[in-house]
């Protein structure tokens, strides 16, 4: 049986679907202050707050979005490398925030 470097195996029936491993993308560095952005596009018009320039890697984020989430009271997500968080209360996370030793602003309108 020949091997052609054009083809890749897709399935196999010992394991199922065959996926080669993503590369961990790397946090971009940021200049060390996390912003706070409010966003309503593509949302029909509610508003979420976004952290951005956290600079931590995916693992670290999901568990800073949890904990900002819970202490808000509301829902959120990680896109990116942005938390997504679902209240207009940027004050609020501000304060979370500073007592985790950030240096934040707000940012946008």
């Amino acid at each position: 049986m020949r091997i052609d470097p054009n083809v890749s195996l897709v399935f196999s029936t010992d394991g199922g679907r065959i996926t080669e491993k993503k590369a961990q993308e790397k946090a971009p560095e940021g200049d060390g202050i996390v912003r706070i952005h409010r966003d309503t596009k593509g949302r029909k018009g509610k508003g979420v707050s976004i952290i951005r320039g956290l600079g931590l890697d995916a693992k670290a984020l999901k568990a800073l979005a949890q904990k900002v989430k819970k202490q808000c009271g509301c829902g959120g997500t990680v896109k990116g490398f942005d938390v997504e968080i679902q209240t207009d209360d940027r004050d609020k996370i501000k304060a979370i925030l500073e007592k985790m030793k950030y240096t934040v602003k707000l940012a946008g309108g």
